[in-house]
């Protein structure tokens, strides 16, 4: 409302009652009633107000109020905030119900709902409003009725929130359990990583210790190869010289044997009785032709003195050789020769 507006107001006002009625107004003017706090009785019946602003609840100075013969279908929820309030009169508008909270009316001596469209218990509940005594009636059945559908009100909100608690207590349990399921799962998925890890670093340290293992014995073997090749290379000759020399070794000693056994052969078929035997005859035939080729050569001393002195080796060769001749002789069944019966000849120059 504007300032003239405003001022009109204060021109409404008689002692503590304002008097708005007949005014024409569809809306309530809170913020300029609530500038008038001695203001307690207030009049705003024949008017086109339809609804009451959240606002007007505010003004709990008021003890009386008259909104009679207006549109009002319905009332704010916060009703119950008008605690001075003494005397309501409603008659003659749209009302069907009322907000649970005009249980809160605790100081409501005197209420009026006459030709309203009531709902059935509501309209029960406020019976006739014809004199002061039914209007005080009426106000305290109304509280009565509104105190039950209070109570109504207030368990079915517990139901309510006790189901909602309960919903809650549901819906925690299972966010519980999820989260549960889920640490549970992120420990087994935390569980196989680690196994997969430990799978793979034994895997990956056989396969190291087997590389490695491979890398000592390719080395080992190449450090063979290479100890036989520097073998090899350091001691080419040594082996065949060693073998050319115990060759030459065994072939000397095969030639001095040979020789040996040629000369006990030859002192045998000279010095023994079995010079006569068939067997020695060739050997002394050929010793023979020998000994005069030589004769025949016309060699020196020299060489006759090396005649004799090789016949005096081969005689002490002999006697040497007749311990050893039962066992050389024994094969061919001739016995033996004793030495110092008969003779031995001699080889002549």
């Amino acid at each position: 409302m504007s300032k003239t507006k405003v001022l009109n107001l204060k021109d409404k006002i008689d002692g503590n009652e304002m008097d708005l009625s007949l005014s024409n107004l569809t809306e309530v003017p809170v913020k300029e009633l609530a500038a008038f706090p001695k203001v307690t009785v207030l009049d705003l019946s024949c008017n086109n107000i339809t609804s009451l602003p959240l606002e007007f609840c505010s003004l709990s100075h008021l003890v009386k109020v008259d909104l009679s013969k207006n549109l009002l279908t319905v009332l704010p929820d916060d009703l119950g905030r008008l605690s001075n309030l003494k005397h309501l009169d409603l008659y003659n508008n749209k009302l069907t119900i009322l907000p649970v909270s005009f249980s809160q009316l605790k100081n409501l001596k005197w209420l009026d709902l006459k030709d309203n469209p009531l709902e059935d218990n509501l309209a029960k509940a406020a019976g006739d409003c014809l004199d002061e005594k039914q209007c005080k009636q009426c106000a305290a059945r109304v509280l009565q009725h509104m105190r039950i559908l209070q109570e109504e009100v207030d368990k079915e909100r517990e139901r309510r929130l006790l189901k909602e608690k309960e919903q809650e207590k549901k819906k925690e349990a299972k966010q519980r359990e999820r989260e549960a399921k889920e640490r549970e799962a992120r420990k087994r998925q935390k569980a196989e990583a680690k196994e997969k890890k430990r799978k793979e670093y034994s895997a990956q340290l056989a396969a190291q210790t087997e590389q490695e293992q491979k890398m000592k014995r390719a080395e080992e073997k190449k450090r063979r190869i290479d100890q036989i090749a520097a073998d090899k290379k350091n001691a080419p000759d040594s082996v065949p010289k060693a073998r050319r020399f115990s060759l030459i070794g065994l072939l000397f000693k095969l030639l001095l044997l040979l020789l040996l056994g040629l000369a006990g052969i030859v002192g045998v078929c000279q010095l023994t009785r079995l010079k006569e035997e068939s067997v020695c005859v060739p050997i002394n035939v050929a010793l023979g032709d020998g000994i005069t080729w030589v004769q025949e050569q016309e060699v020196g001393v020299r060489v006759s003195e090396l005649v004799q002195e090789v016949d005096i080796r081969a005689k002490v060769l002999l006697q040497k050789v007749s311990s050893l001749a039962p066992h050389f002789l024994k094969p061919l069944g001739v016995a033996p020769a004793t030495t110092g019966t008969e003779p031995v000849e001699t080889v002549e120059n």
